[in-house]
C-alpha cells in the first residue's frame, strides 16, 4: 500500500469519524442529556452548597457535547483508519468493508465495553469528588489491560490457527481473553459511590445511553469508512473504465 492510498484512508477516517460523530451527538442529545439534566436536578436538590456556574448548562448541552464528541470522532477516525490499513490482508480474507466493521466492533468491545462493564459511566452526582483521581485511574487501568489482553488474544488465534483450524483457534483465543478478563473483574476493586436516594432507573438510563452513544459513534465509523475505503480500495470496473477512457480526437 503506497503512501497516496494511506494518504487517501487516513482523510476517509477522518471524514467517517466527523460524520459518525454527528450521529453520536444526536444520540446523546435526545437520550442522554434528559438523563445528565435529572442527575444535575437531584444534586442540586441534596446540595449544601450552590455553585455559580462558570459554563451555562444550555451551552454544555449544545456547543460543549458537539465539540467533544465531533473532536473526539475525527481523532479516533484517523486514527481508526490508520489501523485499518495495517490490519488489510492480515486478519485474514476480508474486503476493506468487511475489515474496517470487523475491527470498529473489536475496537468497540476491547476500548469500551469491557471497561464499562467493570467501570460503568457514571451521571453527575454519582461519584466521590475525592475519588475521582482513584476512579479515572482504575478505569483507564481496565481499558488498557482489555486492550492489551485483546491484541493478545488475536495473536494467540493467529499462532493456533494452523493447527486447529481458523474456527477452534478463535473460540481458544476469546475463551481466553473472557478467562482473564473475568480475573481482571475479580482481582480489581470495587467502586460503588452512588449516593442515597439517588434513582436506580435514572442510573439505568444514562448508562444505557452512554452505551449507546459509543455504539452508535464506532458502528457508524465501521459501516461508512468500511464503504469509503471500499470504493478507493477495490473500485467498480464500470466506473474504473469510464474514469480512464479518453475520447479519440479526430
Amino acid at each position: 500500500m503506497n503512501s497516496a492510498t494511506v494518504r487517501g484512508l487516513l482523510v476517509r477516517g477522518m471524514l467517517a469519524g466527523l460524520a459518525a460523530g454527528v450521529l453520536a451527538v444526536i444520540v446523546a442529545y435526545f437520550l442522554g442529556e434528559p438523563s445528565v439534566d435529572k442527575a444535575i436536578g437531584f444534586e442540586d436538590a441534596h446540595a449544601h452548597e450552590h455553585e455559580t456556574e462558570v459554563v451555562s448548562r444550555s451551552l454544555q448541552s449544545t456547543a460543549g457535547l458537539a465539540t467533544g464528541v465531533l473532536v473526539y470522532g475525527v481523532a479516533f477516525g484517523g486514527i481508526a483508519a490508520l489501523v485499518c490499513c495495517f490490519a488489510l490482508g492480515r486478519v485474514g480474507r476480508f474486503s476493506p468493508r468487511a475489515t474496517a466493521l470487523l475491527l470498529s466492533g473489536c475496537a468497540l468491545l476491547a476500548v469500551y465495553v469491557v471497561p464499562f462493564l467493570k467501570y460503568p459511566a457514571n451521571p453527575p452526582s454519582v461519584g466521590d469528588s475525592d475519588t475521582i483521581g482513584r476512579r479515572t485511574a482504575l478505569y483507564f487501568l481496565m481499558m488498557l489491560l482489555s486492550v492489551l489482553l485483546a491484541l493478545a488474544a488475536t495473536l494467540l488465534g493467529r499462532r493456533l490457527a494452523p493447527r486447529l483450524g481458523t474456527w477452534y483457534a478463535t473460540v481458544v483465543a476469546v475463551a481466553a481473553f473472557a478467562v482473564v478478563i473475568g480475573l481482571a473483574y475479580a482481582l480489581l476493586p470495587v467502586v460503588d459511590e452512588v449516593p442515597s436516594g439517588f434513582p436506580a432507573a435514572l442510573l439505568w438510563r444514562f448508562r444505557l445511553s452512554a452505551l449507546a452513544v459509543q455504539a452508535v459513534l464506532w458502528g457508524g465509523f465501521g459501516l461508512l469508512f468500511g464503504e469509503l475505503a471500499e470504493r478507493l480500495l477495490n473500485p467498480k470496473p464500470g466506473a474504473t473504465a469510464s474514469a480512464e477512457a479518453v475520447p479519440a480526437a479526430h
